[in-house]
This record gives structure tokens, sequence and C-alpha cells, in this order.
């Protein structure tokens, strides 16, 4: 008996890896591949940090290339919107009226950009960065702008301040949270990117948002803050997190919560529907607790799991997310959560532009943050995966061999 067809809506890298990974893992039903976008799917990482530089180009950006999806029996639709799953009818209904049938489909939506509630932000001259259209515009208007304003100092806000500081422009960084990164990362490493991106050039506000957007003839001028200082500025970048791209599932019924639930088989309140990658709220064995996660790891690993579920082998996932980011000449790499985490541990010397910070939960190695040090990442990395037992003082210790522990953990 053929297995039922899959319609997979939305392009980026859950999507993709979930087509690829089905025909990898035997499947032989059709598969649809759904984009709402014109190009071929492409990375998104590069947006904020190569493309924009001008270190990669639009033809360095496909996570594909044209002839693999043919080649791979994988049916591409771009520019095809989704506008509503009819569970009933087992069909999904385009903006273009045209509707398709499914067996199964799989929701990879992603996430979008949560939007700044301040007057203003209309202004030309005010972006976002989620797609393609957003970075081809800042990589034009970037390097001639004097003043440039970012609103965020999360992952995308501090790695296109950097960007921006290396043409030349002032750049002033506004935070509303106390530290830079102050959601994902340790107290030390919020520290040192601060200390960093100072460096860089950026001047820093902290504990502070934005009251509005002042302009002239239609283009923006200033940053009003909430504090009442205003920041020249002919550019603004809007980086303030972003928001699961869920409202074609809760249209349809399906369970929502900061994203589309699913289960540990990535399965949504519809056991014929999935959910996977940014858009999707998953338990994760690692807290305890359900999360949403942005990266591209877990987007990958999810659709892995997922093509694996849909030919038969099942298997609860449980991969170790990690993270990177690059910003200037500074690669910070993070492995495993560091929610809950009572206590951290700094390995080398920050003033050396390489070092590593070691996150404990209960006694137990549960997290790494790496500047630098590739090494340590992915040794440290191994040991959470493993369960590895290493001591803080031990971790504390520049002359305690990691690398060595985790290869033992690999026998």
């Amino acid at each position: 008996m053929s297995s039922p067809d899959v319609v997979i809506i939305g392009s980026g890298h859950a999507g993709v890896q979930a087509a690829a990974s089905l025909r990898e893992e035997g499947f032989d039903s059709a598969v649809t591949l759904l984009s709402d976008e014109p190009a071929l799917p492409y990375q998104r990482p590069p947006l904020s940090k190569g493309f924009i530089k001008g270190a990669l180009d639009v033809a360095g950006l496909p996570l594909r290339a044209e002839q693999f999806y043919r080649e791979n029996r994988i049916d591409l639709r771009l520019d095809e919107t989704a506008a509503r799953i009819d569970r009933v009818a087992r069909s999904i209904e385009l903006a273009s009226g045209r509707k398709i049938p499914f067996g199964r489909l799989v929701i990879a939506t992603g996430a979008r950009s949560r939007p700044l509630a301040a007057p203003g932000v209309d202004l030309d001259g005010v972006f976002a960065l989620r797609d393609i259209a957003d970075a081809l515009a800042l990589r034009e208007r970037l390097p001639q702008a004097r003043r440039v304003v970012v609103i965020g100092a999360g992952f995308i806000g501090l790695e296109i301040a950097a960007t921006a500081a290396s043409f030349g422009g002032a750049v002033d960084i506004v935070e509303i949270a106390p530290r830079p990164l102050g959601r994902a990362v340790s107290p030390m490493i919020s520290a040192f990117f601060l200390s960093a991106h100072k460096a860089f050039g950026a001047t820093f506000h902290l504990g502070l948002g934005v009251r509005a957007l002042h302009g002239a003839a239609g283009a923006v001028r200033e940053v009003e803050l909430t504090d009442g200082l205003r920041l020249p500025a002919d550019l603004v970048v809007v980086g303030v997190g972003v928001l699961a791209q869920d409202q074609l599932a809760c249209e349809a019924g399906l369970d929502c919560d900061n994203g589309i639930v699913v289960n540990d088989l990535l399965e949504t309140s519809d056991p014929m529907i999935s959910a996977i990658g940014d858009c999707a709220q998953f338990p994760s064995s690692w807290l305890g607790f359900s999360v949403r996660l942005e990266s591209v790891q877990n987007a990958v690993d999810q659709a892995r799991c997922l093509a694996r579920r849909l030919v038969g082998k099942p298997e609860p996932y449980r991969a170790l997310p990690w993270f990177w980011s690059d910003q200037g000449d500074l690669k910070l790499q993070i492995a495993g959560l560091s929610q809950g985490v009572d206590q951290w541990v700094e390995r080398g010397d920050p003033a050396s532009r390489a070092f590593s910070v070691l996150g404990y939960r209960n006694g137990a190695l549960a997290a790494v943050e790496t500047v630098n040090r590739g090494a340590d990442h992915m040794a440290s990395r191994r040991l959470i995966e493993k369960g590895v037992s290493l001591t803080p003082a031990d971790a504390a210790d520049p002359q305690f061999d990691l690398r060595k522990l985790a290869l033992a953990a690999g026998r």
C-alpha cells in the first residue's frame, strides 16, 4: 500500500529539509512544497551577515539547486500562498483560488518579525530583516548610511550593528532590556559583547524603549527614546524579536500557544498534520517543558525526525539545540538551553577574544557558550548530549582536556 501524499507549507530550512529527507528515507508518494516567495528556497542566516556585507551574492543563497527538486520529484510551487487549511476535506486552499488535496500535511511556516509599536515605523529608511527583499534593500543602503539606529540587541540586531560599524557609520543600539542578548546568553557573554560592540564603535542605550520615529519628506530622521533622547538616523533597523507564523493553524482549529503545539513526535492536535521549525511549540526533553526555538539546527533536525516517522520509523524528537552568531570577527556558538541554569563557569580569558562559558543546571552541565573557540563548543556539546559528568572545577581549568573527555564519551 502506498503512503499518502505529503504537502509541505513553507520553504525555509524546515520545509526543504522535510521534502529532501522524505526522499532520502525512501518515501515514494507525491511531495508538494509550497513557497510564498518567487525565488528558489534560500538560506536565511547569511542575510544578516555575509550577504549584506557583500561577501555572499544571491547565487550563493539557495538551499538546493533547481534541478534537485526535479530529480527528487518534489513539486516545488513558487509564489503560492496557502490561505486556508480544510481539515475535513483534507485540502489546502491557495490565495490563487486553487486547491491542493493532502494525505499528510506539514506546516513549516516559520516566524515573522515582531512589529515595533511606535509612530513612524512606516517611514522610508526603516527596515526589518526577514526575507531576501529586506536584505537586498539593506545591502544597497547600509554602506551609505552615516547614522544607523538598531532597535533590539538580539542576535540579528547585533549582527547588523557590527556590519554597519564596519562600513564606518555611527551606530546606536537601543535595547529595552538591561543587557544585550539578555534572554539568550549568560551575563558574562552579554558583558563581553557589550564591550566588543562599543569597541566596534557602537553606542548602547539599555533599559530604554522607542517612543516614536520622526521624519522629514517621508524619510526617517530621528528615533525618540522613552527618556526623551532623540537619536539622529538616516537608517533604522528593527530587530525586536519574531512571532510564530501560526495563523493558518489557529484558523484551522489546531492547538496553538506561542506557536503550533506539537507532541514529541511533532504531531499537532490533528494527527494527520505536523508542524516543524520556528512555528512549532514542542516538548523539550532537555528542559522538561515546551519551547519554541528559532534555529536552523532545530528546523533541520525536526524535519529529519518527521520524515522518519512518515516512513514508519517513529522516534521522539530529542536533538540537543545549538546556535551560532557571527558579529564582526567574533563567532559565538551555543549548545544547550540556558533556562534554569544556576551556575556559570568561565573557561579562558575574555580579553583574549577566545573563551568559553559553561552553564550548570542542578549540578549537571546543561549549556555551553563559546567565543572563537570551536573546539570547546564541539567537545562540550558532545558531553551534554552524552550526559557525561564534568565538574565546574575541571571546566574552569584551562589545562583540563575537554576534547579528550568528549572523545572518550563517544566510544
